[in-house]
């Protein structure tokens, strides 16, 4: 008989190999085994939504948030599946709820400023002030992170802030693009 940790590696390895429906049912497994361990829901939330499955993933992380209500990776992930459904507030409240469990995490305050700068709201300049405060905050926490940089340059420019986004635009030039390296960001 594996057991509960056995099983939650062999599930993550597979999620992360792309395999997400052959993690789901060991994750399944290793829930008979412990029902009450939020990294167990976590994980299989993460491998739900890898299939497109949202709504099984968004039952998953809440279940797992009954669990730990402080699981900011459960905050997070809810708040890229509300993002990609479009239901904007929903994502914003998950965000924050995030940020409340880690306000170090530049790749959430990056997610924020996103959800803030494509916004619908009639108040667009606020919008625009608040995702550059985001990206601002992400920068900040990692100086070399290459999305909210780039975030931050775009932000600059609808805010005609050119001199800013031209010196955002000079430091990406001497970084390479995430898919040309193994940028890491610090989020813990």
């Amino acid at each position: 008989m594996e057991t509960v940790i056995s099983l939650n590696n062999s599930a993550v390895a597979l999620t992360e190999a792309n395999k997400p429906f052959e993690a789901i049912s060991l994750f399944q497994e290793a829930l008979i085994l412990e029902p009450e361990n939020p990294m167990l829901w976590l994980n299989m939330g993460i491998a739900q939504q890898k299939t497109g499955d949202y709504f099984e993933a968004i039952e998953s992380f809440q279940h797992s948030l009954i669990i730990d209500n402080d699981l900011c990776e459960a905050w997070y992930s809810l708040g890229i599946i509300y993002y990609e459904i479009n239901e904007f507030s929903l994502s914003e409240d998950c965000y924050k709820s995030a940020l409340s469990c880690n306000e170090n995490d530049p790749k959430i305050w990056n997610n924020l400023g996103v959800l803030y700068f494509n916004n619908e709201k009639d108040e667009v300049k606020i919008s625009l002030e608040e995702a550059r405060n985001c990206f601002e905050k992400a920068v900040s926490l990692c100086p070399h992170f290459y999305d909210a940089l780039f975030n931050l340059r775009d932000t600059c420019r609808e805010l005609k802030d050119y001199r800013a986004a031209a010196e955002f635009e000079r430091i990406l030039s001497t970084m390479k693009h995430p898919s040309d390296s193994d940028m890491e960001i610090n989020s813990k």
